[in-house]
């Protein structure tokens, strides 16, 4: 299904009955990132959307922005279009762009899920090189965004899915390198990677419903991810946000574990 936006048009998929559950997944990938997330929420009585972020997958790929309001904006478009409100799930760059559509439009998000979110600004030192899992992302996520290539992307992916990894994983890559390899993909995601996180955490204050961090152990982007967990769920007013723990888990925990982040995200709808 298609949904036309100021700017664009956003390319969804829904399926099931009963309260809304929106997914939104992180740069350089599609909907597909939640196939193993979607039937177990369905199977639980609700309605699920997975939709493709500005820039990817079937959505139109040239866009003004792709900054975390922007896509907050479609978010709550989508909202507005299938009927809110909606508990919102959002991994990685779409952690920040959930909280932005919660502070936003209050009335139409119910709960927040953000998946290994980038949602508050990055602050990187010299030290934290010395550790070699997030150097080895962080390198590569910089070559990605400095030369354009989807070979180096694909390294990334190998080491943000430390250890366990799903039946699929070579076909899914493939699909992934087909995907960036379409006129304009590849621009988007270099154009999300430069897009801080300030947006968001400046909302962070201001998100009125309960919101449900989750991280890796494993994950690649932050030297402690638990601490980035912590700052999120502080920044947050009291009492709101709660952090959640995966052991073994990368920068892909829907895709790794999706038993655990199903019955965390119903935990997050129910709250």
């Amino acid at each position: 299904m298609k949904l036309d936006v100021e700017s664009g048009t956003l390319a969804y998929e829904v399926a099931g009955d009963g309260p809304l559950i929106v997914l939104a997944h992180g740069m350089g990938d599609s909907r597909e990132a939640y196939r193993f997330v979607t039937p177990a929420l369905v199977a639980a009585g609700y309605r699920v959307a997975a939709v493709d972020l500005r820039g990817c997958g079937e959505s139109s790929a040239m866009w003004p922005g792709y900054s975390r309001t922007e896509i907050a904006r479609d978010l709550i478009a989508l909202i507005n279009h299938l009927g809110g409100p909606a508990v919102l799930v959002g991994h990685s760059i779409s952690g920040g762009a959930v909280t932005i559509a919660a502070a936003m439009e209050p009335a139409l998000v119910s709960a927040v899920v953000e998946l290994a979110p980038f949602t508050r600004k990055q602050q990187i030192r010299l030290g934290d090189f010395l550790n070699a899992r997030y150097r080895k992302g962080a390198l590569r996520l910089v070559g990605t965004a400095v030369l354009g290539s989807v070979r180096m992307w694909r390294s990334y992916l190998d080491v943000a899915y430390p250890g366990r990894r799903p039946a699929d994983w070579d076909t899914r890559l493939a699909e992934i390198d087909a995907m960036m390899r379409e006129p304009g993909r590849m621009k988007a995601m270099q154009k999300m990677g430069r897009a801080a996180p300030t947006d968001a955490g400046e909302q962070l204050p201001n998100v009125q419903c309960p919101v449900l961090v989750v991280e890796g152990t494993l994950d690649p982007d932050w030297v402690d991810p638990e601490a980035e967990g912590k700052a999120i769920v502080a920044a947050l007013k009291p009492g709101l946000g709660r952090l959640e723990m995966i052991e073994g888990a990368g920068h892909y925990p829907h895709v790794q574990y999706p038993e655990w982040v199903v019955e965390l995200i119903l935990e997050g709808a129910r709250a």
